[in-house]
């Protein structure tokens, strides 16, 4: 099963995805002041490739956005590109 926890720091913070307690990606963000974090690395380990994995990640970050009343600024070039393709999640940016 793919689990996505958050980990957040004072400047920085991270998206870990494991699949069935195996890592399986890492998702990368830097806090932008107070209320925005961008997204600037996104890997999925190659086993998990077109498993979901990327945007499950990018998903979870949407949720702690909206949460915590946030912007995401999507460097990453996956982010950006999940953030083009899914209409429904662009109230974050």
């Amino acid at each position: 099963m793919l689990e996505v926890t958050q980990h957040n720091w004072e400047t920085k913070g991270e998206f870990v995805a494991t699949f069935d307690g195996r890592p399986a990606g890492l998702m990368t963000y830097s806090w932008a002041g107070d209320d925005k974090i961008i997204i600037d690395h996104t890997e999925v380990e190659p086993a998990y490739n077109g498993k979901g994995v990327g945007k499950a990640m990018v998903y979870k970050a949407v949720e702690f956005a909206r949460e915590k009343n946030l912007k995401i600024i999507p460097l990453c070039p996956f982010a950006k590109a999940t953030f083009q393709k899914n209409e429904e999640i662009r109230d974050v940016l």
